[in-house]
């Protein structure tokens, strides 16, 4: 996350216009829920954390397949780049 420019829904949403998505209710749900984590641990979510987040919130249909349907290049690889934190470690 660049400390220098604050995010926020507006510079969100121009990331998301320039990896071609339409941000909806969903990609938001999984944009917050990402951020929401990075803040608290200061650590990206990996994939399996976010499908356990998502299931925590009972968001059944918060499927890998679905989240892929939402980001398809990569939930958290592209969620994470939306949302103004860094890639997870675990991408190359």
């Amino acid at each position: 996350m660049n400390k220098n420019k604050p995010w926020n829904k507006y510079i969100a949403q121009k990331i998301a216009k320039k990896e071609s998505i339409d941000i909806t209710k969903d990609h938001w749900e999984v944009i917050y829920t990402i951020r929401d984590f990075y803040l608290k641990f200061n650590i990206t979510p990996s994939m399996r954390i976010l499908m356990k987040l998502m299931e925590k919130k009972n968001l059944k249909k918060m499927t890998s397949c679905y989240l892929f349907k939402l980001f398809p290049r990569g939930p958290v690889q592209q969620a994470s780049k939306i949302a103004g934190i860094p890639k997870p470690s675990s991408c190359f």
